[in-house]
């Protein structure tokens, strides 16, 4: 499974995130403490915020903690809201496409799980895309599937309800198909404003998600930067695993929850998929294809 790190609030130096706690991203992508895989060497990604509405993003197949390109990058880039993902394929390829974040105008999105059988879930999930976004999936992956899913639903409307009828989606294409448990994931998604995540799986049993819900957290992880008055008290980390040991340094989302993080408020409710969910398109996508 996949790693990923998301982080809002004072402009940093991208690299002050990656590399610089302890037991960091970069760390966590050649010894992976709490996934079913020891690396995360199938690739990363990162996408960042400047000046401008839309994201940069970059991604390699190449294993992050051996990438002097990304290291380069990170000790020149600053931004007040950035994505950073590590890959272990789930079964599709190790190429660039298939790497996260993925981008859709102003949206971000990263996933940890997979759809589980996917191969048999694909061709109905697929059609379930609205024709004017299906153009731009470049990849193989079930995790931009889901990506394009969501925007389908809505995403720009309202995030939580499109991720919910996205995965709805995808456990409807598994009773179909005799696939069990067809879904488990932690997903990031963000507009560049604000940052949903979501911690959800068919069987109950989701990787874990974890926030940094106060600003004492951030000033005990990075003393060098909140007693230099680079961090804000509204930044906040979202991260798939803790990037460090401080006791009670982080707040675990529980299973089946969605978090809202937005100006340093930190809001999270319950989150579960319809049980007969629907291709319902926000207006400026309706008529493009039958429901």
């Amino acid at each position: 499974m996949c790693r990923w790190l998301a982080y809002a609030g004072s402009p940093i130096l991208l690299r002050d995130a990656l590399y610089s706690p302890a037991h960091s991203l970069i760390d966590r992508s050649l010894q992976s403490r709490l996934g079913s895989e020891t690396a995360n060497g199938d690739g990363f990604g990162i996408g960042w915020y400047g000046s401008g509405p839309d994201p940069g993003v970059i991604r390699s197949t190449e294993p992050a903690w051996n990438d002097a390109n990304l290291r380069e990058l990170a000790g020149h880039v600053s931004s007040r809201l950035f994505f950073a993902h590590i890959r272990a394929s789930s079964g599709t390829a190790a190429q660039r496409t298939n790497c996260h974040p993925f981008r859709h105008g102003s949206w971000l999105w990263m996933h940890n799980g997979l759809i589980a059988d996917f191969s048999a879930l694909k061709r109905d999930l697929v059609l379930d895309v609205d024709p004017s976004l299906f153009p731009y999936i470049a990849g193989q992956t079930d995790s931009e599937v889901l990506f394009f899913l969501a925007l389908t639903l809505g995403l720009d409307d309202d995030p939580p309800a499109a991720v919910s009828g996205a995965v709805g989606l995808v456990e409807a294409a598994g009773r179909r198909r005799g696939v069990n448990r067809p879904f488990e994931g932690t997903i990031a998604a963000t507009d560049g404003e604000c940052v949903w995540a979501f911690r959800y799986s068919s069987g109950g049993r989701t990787r874990s998600v974890f926030v940094t819900d106060e600003f004492a957290t951030l000033r005990r992880m990075y003393p060098q930067l909140a007693l230099g008055g680079a961090l804000s008290e509204d930044t906040r980390l979202v991260v798939s695993a803790p990037l460090g040991t401080l006791p009670g340094s982080w707040r675990e989302l529980p299973e089946g929850s969605c978090a809202l993080v937005a100006g340093g408020d930190v809001a999270i409710r319950p989150f579960s998929p319809p049980r007969s969910p629907r291709v319902q398109r926000p207006a400026y996508l309706a008529g493009s294809l039958p429901a």
